[in-house]
């Protein structure tokens, strides 16, 4: 807990630093900056780095403890290593399984509070520059959306599509869509429809012709409603880390019907969620491994060697991360890779370790 406060309490001061003159100008109210910003801010980067200050801070207990000797005292006794570190594996599962809910169902929360404040204060509302954008709303369904402005939930020059056995039996045109609150539908203006009705199967024998018939309506307002609605063009990160597990679950699974090409974010986001504290567990084992002998260089050594350690654990975990997004691996291989490597350099430690 000292660990973590310590470095919030420095990220605070740098990020003030950086965000006061945004704060000053923009007279934003003091409330917001302080509850909405950084009480959102605490809980989402303790978290972050709970697993890594956990193995600091059993790394410079532990390390106090061997080089008062006390070690020795405990394994003459009779106790062996398993049974030292069995308190530090329960201490861990109370981190790891609180820091698992926090991920799954805590922290969105918190995420969704903060991320509202910067996109309304510090990213001037937030406006999608995407161009030209097409969205599967449906089987045989497409949205097409020249372009389209978050600040005021409008998509321009905007159509909807449907197919049949890959003929268009179905377009709908308006030059824009503004989304309605309270009906949670979309309001188009100046539309356009054509309905295609078109026979398939002929009998030729019978000398029958292709039937082709459209019928063209024009609407000076019309409602629509549509699997598709304004989150869905915010940005990806403001979409995944403000949902709970089985929101995001179900999210990424509508998508991958949808064809999205930001399944891969999703799906790190869900399992990175899992995987970073389970790196709790690991890093214990590590920690008393190489912190319950003593050596020369005292506890100032194994401080570095444990810092050294956690850097190339954050080093693996984005280098993982960014193979993942990137589509040359499976998410959930990439995330859980840097826990299977240092598994083995658990694993080694462990059986190294002073009996």
């Amino acid at each position: 807990m000292f660990s973590i406060s310590l470095i919030l309490a420095i990220f605070i001061v740098f990020d003030v630093k950086d965000k006061i003159q945004t704060f000053a100008t923009e007279n934003i109210p003091l409330k917001e900056i302080i509850v909405d910003y950084y009480c959102m801010f605490i809980p989402v980067y303790g978290n972050m780095f709970s697993p890594l200050f956990t193995f600091i801070s059993i790394i410079f207990f532990t390390s106090k403890m061997a080089h008062r000797t006390e070690f020795v005292a405990i394994l003459s006794s009779g106790a062996g290593f398993n049974r030292i570190l069995k308190p530090y594996l329960i201490g861990a599962f109370i981190i790891g399984f609180g820091s698992f809910l926090l991920n799954h169902f805590v922290i969105p929360q918190a995420q969704k509070i903060k991320i509202g404040f910067e996109d309304k204060w510090i990213n001037n509302g937030y406006s999608s520059d995407d161009r030209n954008i097409h969205k599967i709303i449906g089987p045989n369904e497409v949205l097409y959306i020249e372009s389209y402005d978050n600040r005021v939930n409008t998509g321009y020059k905007m159509s909807v599509e449907k197919f049949v056995n890959n003929h268009q039996t179905y377009i709908l045109k308006a030059d824009n869509m503004k989304w309605d609150t309270l009906g949670k539908e979309w309001l188009l203006t100046n539309v356009f429809v054509r309905e295609v009705t078109q026979q398939e199967k002929l009998d030729t024998l019978k000398g029958q012709k292709p039937v082709h018939k459209e019928k063209h309506t024009h609407y000076e307002t019309k409602k629509l409603k549509i699997d598709f609605t304004p989150s869905d063009m915010w940005r990806y990160e403001s979409k995944i880390e403000i949902m709970p597990y089985f929101e995001l679950r179900n999210y990424i699974n509508r998508e991958k019907l949808k064809g999205s090409n930001l399944i891969e974010f999703f799906e790190v986001e869900q399992y990175k969620r899992t995987s970073f504290p389970f790196a709790t567990f690991i890093l214990t084992i590590i920690g008393v491994a190489i912190s319950s002998r003593k050596v020369r260089g005292g506890v100032g050594l194994q401080i570095a060697f444990g810092l050294f350690i956690s850097c190339i654990y954050i080093m693996l975990m984005y280098i993982f991360t960014t193979i993942a997004t990137t589509g040359f691996a499976s998410p959930m291989l990439a995330v859980w890779t840097p826990n299977i490597i240092f598994s083995f350099v658990a694993f080694y430690f462990y059986k190294t370790a002073q009996q």
